[in-house]
């Protein structure tokens, strides 16, 4: 069994604080009925939505406003 780290996710996330929000944010998605983007049947929206940003299917938005 393959196992999904902080370290694995922090690869393409920043910082903890960003990953974390990331992942709240995406679980909400989960719970509201959103499909998963990565295969894994027996695991908790959370693991499914760090698998997702750690294989890349997570992006960040960036607002770019000029101030």
């Amino acid at each position: 069994m393959a196992r999904i780290t902080i370290e694995d996710c922090l690869k393409r996330v920043p910082n903890r604080f960003l990953l974390v929000n990331m992942v709240a944010k995406r679980v909400r998605q989960i719970r509201e009925g959103s499909e998963y983007l990565v295969s894994s049947p027996k695991n908790e929206d959370i693991v499914v939505s760090l698998r997702e940003i750690a294989a890349g299917k997570i992006a960040i938005k960036q607002d770019n406003e000029a101030e």
